[in-house]
């Protein structure tokens, strides 16, 4: 499967991440609804507040943050 990234290098904070579950959210600066984030997606080690930059793809339930990392 081609996943495609359709929002390139957006930035924000992370509202919230479970270690334990792999999960989280980012609220984007950009003052959009805040998005999913998967450990998978992640290329710094992130935790709450944290202010990171990040690419946005389709993913099959919604919007996804990948290629997460610290700024």
């Amino acid at each position: 499967m081609l996943v495609q990234i359709i929002i390139k290098m957006q930035e924000g904070v992370v509202k919230f991440f479970n270690e334990t579950k792999g999960f989280g959210f980012i609220v984007p600066n950009s003052g959009e609804s805040e998005i999913f984030v998967h450990v998978s997606g992640l290329i710094d080690k992130v935790r709450e507040n944290d202010h990171v930059s990040y690419e946005v793809e389709q993913g099959r339930k919604g919007l996804n943050a990948v290629n997460v990392k610290l700024i």
